[in-house]
């Protein structure tokens, strides 16, 4: 990316409705340049700002993987103005990206490890793309088990439910959905994701944890990880915090010294410990 403040352009041609309150919708961008395209080289974990021009910007973590060519993918929640006009954009629309951006899930620190992998809500976004990225056929062989822990409030708001249903039966990976309360219909795990962990219990012994969540989530489920012997450093977090010109130049993500947007938003806990209690 030559002018970091400079975006990309790329059209919209999928604006999906992702869960049933309709406030969730995943979109699949694809760049009108051959060479945008070839030249945006991401790893998962990594962001972009999406430009909705007339409208303003903001940070969305990117969905697919790598290891899917030809767009990209993100969900996105609608919660202020540039979300609303991104949710209400018509396909074959064209939009702006800057990035990638952010440090991404040091997936070469990853290999040869177990991992657990934790998502509530939404914010499972990232976590797909790792996840699609480690069950691809060129990488899985890198990796150790997998368990992927993923709760929402109910089913309805469950992201990417045929792909969780194509995890479900594959044999390399423990997929284990939760819900918040019981539901009609619903004949897997009831509870909260820090509940769920803790029943599932996954050995620490040569793992890696990886979490991203609502900060509530994150703060009961770091405690769970640690009953289970998991250090600090097996222990990586996604951040969210406010996040704006995604370059680490206005400020507005600082925790202490460091910049999610630019020193993250990915970090070990044993990083953040030594971070006043901010995030």
């Amino acid at each position: 990316m030559n002018n970091p403040y400079l975006p990309i352009p790329v059209r919209l041609t999928k604006n999906f409705i992702e869960t049933e309150d309709r406030l969730i919708h995943t979109f699949t961008l694809q760049f009108l340049k051959e060479e945008d395209e070839n030249s945006f080289s991401y790893m998962p974990g990594q962001f972009v700002e999406i430009c909705v021009f007339g409208k303003g910007e903001a940070p969305f973590g990117i969905a697919s993987s790598p290891t899917e060519s030809g767009f990209l993918k993100f969900s996105v929640a609608k919660v202020g103005v540039v979300t609303t006009a991104l949710h209400a954009m018509q396909e074959g629309s064209i939009l702006g990206v800057r990035g990638p951006m952010g440090n991404g899930s040091a997936v070469e620190k990853l290999k040869g490890k177990n991992l657990v992998i934790i998502g509530g809500g939404f914010a499972f976004t990232t976590l797909r793309s790792l996840i699609t990225y480690i069950l691809h056929p060129g990488h899985r062989g890198d990796f150790g088990e997998l368990t992927v822990i993923y709760g929402a409030r109910n089913p309805g708001l469950l992201l990417y439910k045929e792909e969780l249903a194509e995890w479900e039966k594959r044999s390399d990976i423990n997929l284990v959905c939760t819900i918040d309360v019981p539901c009609e219909g619903w004949n897997k795990r009831v509870g909260f994701v820090p509940t769920c962990t803790k029943e599932v219990a996954p050995c620490s012994d040569n793992t890696y944890a990886i979490v991203c969540g609502p900060p509530v989530m994150i703060k009961f489920t770091t405690p769970v990880l640690e009953e289970l012997g998991f250090s600090p450093g097996q222990v990586f977090l996604s951040l969210e915090n406010k996040m704006k010109c995604g370059i680490g130049m206005c400020g507005r993500c600082n925790v202490g010294g460091k910049y999610v947007c630019k020193d993250g938003p990915v970090f070990t806990k044993e990083e953040l410990d030594r971070l006043p209690p901010e995030y």
